[in-house]
């Protein structure tokens, strides 16, 4: 085992810690795009090497739309991970998909407007594929180890991003179920476009914890439904993370993730301003020298 970490493990609300985790240290990460959401708690689980980011800072301080998703990533790409396990609370937007199952999606919708969500621009431009912005292999570790221990687990499906912080209108909600939706969140969305410019694995573990505004037999989501609904299901989540991260970090990264960034660079390497290719070396350091 080396210093350098394999695996990321990123937790949203009310998964503020990693269980399992032997701590070795916290590291505070420098990046080109400012701080993180939080100090890196490096450790080993199961003989592998991890560090744990708490999405929304210590205390949840940071709204979905005030986290610097680009110091996330790139911080755990300078920290060496090259997988990403993220966990996060969603609306269910499907009768079938009931508060404490866990969606494992594969598609994703962008209704955000205020976020940074790509390394790129500054004299640099990428276009990197992303048709199946979910790493499969890494979901499908994830879903089989949440079924073996037991979990009502659903397998793909589509993760609306929202801004948020406020939740949604009926009217919203009404019109993400006649797209055929599936879960409703804040986060996941930018945490996947960046990971992939990083050509880091990343496979997201989606919490249902409410119906959102639809379901005209349950009460409208609020705080105290989504953090109830979480605690019940936080040890299942826990497990789930802790057992993905052994296979996850052994994998063969066979997959677009890898190498995404290949065929994505379209600014002549002889254009690239210097410091733009000073910052981003952590990511195209193999493609443009």
């Amino acid at each position: 085992m080396t210093e350098q970490v394999a695996v990321g493990i990123i937790g949203g609300s009310g998964l503020y810690e990693m269980k399992g985790l032997e701590i070795l240290f916290e590291r505070n990460v420098e990046t080109p795009f400012g701080e993180p959401s939080a100090p890196y708690v490096v450790g080993d689980v199961d003989g592998v090497r991890v560090a744990f980011l708490a999405r929304h800072g210590r205390g949840h301080r940071l709204t979905p739309s005030e986290i610097n998703y680009r110091a996330n990533i790139f911080g755990l790409k300078l920290l060496g991970a090259h997988t990403i396990l993220s966990a996060s609370a969603v609306g269910s937007m499907k009768e079938q998909y009931k508060p404490t199952d866990i969606v494992f999606p594969h598609q994703f919708i962008d209704r955000t407007r205020h976020r940074a969500d790509t390394f790129f621009g500054n004299g640099i431009v990428a276009h990197v594929g992303f048709s199946d912005p979910i790493c499969a292999g890494v979901s499908f570790v994830m879903g089989e180890i949440g079924r073996e221990l037991g979990a009502t687990v659903h397998m793909g499906g589509v993760y609306l991003c929202m801004e948020g912080p406020q939740f949604s209108t009926r009217a919203e909600s009404h019109l993400y179920r006649s797209w055929g939706v599936d879960v409703i969140g804040m986060t996941n969305l930018q945490e996947a476009k960046l990971a992939r410019e990083a050509e880091i694995c990343y496979a997201t573990m989606a919490l249902v914890t409410d119906y959102d505004c639809w379901h005209e037999s349950v009460e409208a989501v609020t705080v105290d439904q989504v953090l109830l609904y979480l605690r019940v299901n936080a040890e299942m989540a826990q497990n789930i993370l802790r057992k993905s991260i052994s296979r996850a970090a052994s994998r063969e990264r066979s997959c677009v993730c890898a190498n995404a960034l290949q065929h994505a660079i379209i600014t002549d390497p002889r254009a690239v301003p210097p410091k733009a290719k000073d910052d981003l070396a952590p990511l195209i350091r193999k493609y443009i020298q």
